[in-house]
């Protein structure tokens, strides 16, 4: 069932075109990426998604009915430009925004709790947040943006300052609200973080989309004629015909060999070739990470344009 869908979004600022029927489709309970250069049109998106601003032409839609603005009150938003006051208590300031979204206080309150103890943030309640460092004060916000267990949670760029302890730590409560019924869009620059985390991204470059689906069938699909080959023991087989061994290591009785085939190759020949030169413990296609497929396909686009 899909949860979120945008249709032909567009948007314009004077002379320029911020989303140029751009549409997404996001399944429910699921993580979706919203990917794209500096200046793609991305928080445009995510802001029109909001209510913040509202599209020039296109149509959103909420559970298949149009989204409309009492639905703010199922979405949850973490801006990549936070917005906590700094001369306010913590625990004040996350009682007093879990109160806007509706909860009485006793609930706030409670669930309030478990959260700061869940995140090692409770010693800090009574602390201002300008004494807080931008990691404390990041897992603050993130607390008051899922508080109201959302049914859209937005997060954009929610990694960063964080330590790689505390990436792995929020990393985990978004795969534990997914796990507990929450949709999200999840925008960022950390393609490592797109591979664990999203099951579908869409990819957008000077407002238009240039690249959608599942994660894994976009590697597959993104996958050169690229193999990597495990051997027992140590092995180093050469160069023959058309494959090409681009690397080759060694490592706890087990060598690691990436090959290149010149043209496209039968994979089956590969193998029977690779078990010629010892004892072949898996064969897989070599995929590109996301990262590798990202810049490919945002220099090419670019490229297309200037020729154009």
């Amino acid at each position: 069932m899909i949860l979120f869908e945008a249709k032909e979004v567009t948007k314009r600022f004077a002379t320029q075109t911020a989303l140029d029927r751009v549409s997404i489709s996001v399944p429910e309970q699921s993580i979706y990426g919203l990917l794209g250069p500096n200046g793609a049109g991305k928080t445009t998106l995510i802001r029109i998604i909001n209510q913040i601003t509202a599209p020039d032409s296109g149509s959103l839609f909420l559970n298949g009915r149009p989204i409309n603005p009492d639905d703010v009150n199922i979405i949850g938003y973490l801006p990549e430009e936070r917005g906590l006051y700094k001369k306010m208590k913590v625990g004040e300031q996350a009682l007093y925004l879990a109160q806007l979204k509706g909860l009485s206080h006793a609930e706030a309150m409670r669930r309030l709790k478990y959260w700061f103890k869940k995140l090692s943030i409770i010693d800090w309640w009574d602390k201002k947040v300008e004494e807080l460092s931008k990691g404390m004060q990041q897992k603050v916000q993130f607390v008051t943006t899922v508080l109201h267990e959302p049914k859209l949670l937005i997060f954009d760029e929610p990694f960063t300052g964080f330590d790689p302890i505390n990436v792995k730590q929020i990393k985990d409560e978004i795969l534990f609200l997914r796990e507990r019924g929450a949709t999200i869009i999840f925008s960022t620059h950390n393609m490592s973080s797109v591979e664990e985390l999203c099951d579908n991204i869409t990819l957008i470059n000077k407002a238009q989309t240039i690249l959608e689906g599942s994660v894994e069938k976009i590697r597959h699909d993104w996958a050169g004629n690229e193999f990597e080959v495990v051997f027992a023991g140590e092995v180093n087989p050469s160069s023959n015909g058309h494959l090409t061994v681009l690397s080759s290591t060694f490592d706890d009785g087990k060598s690691r060999v990436l090959l290149k085939a010149s043209e496209p190759v039968d994979s089956n020949a590969i193998l029977r070739a690779m078990t010629a030169a010892g004892q072949v413990l898996s064969f897989n296609p070599a995929l590109p990470s996301m990262n590798e497929i990202f810049i490919r396909v945002v220099e090419t686009k670019n490229k297309e344009a200037v020729k154009n």
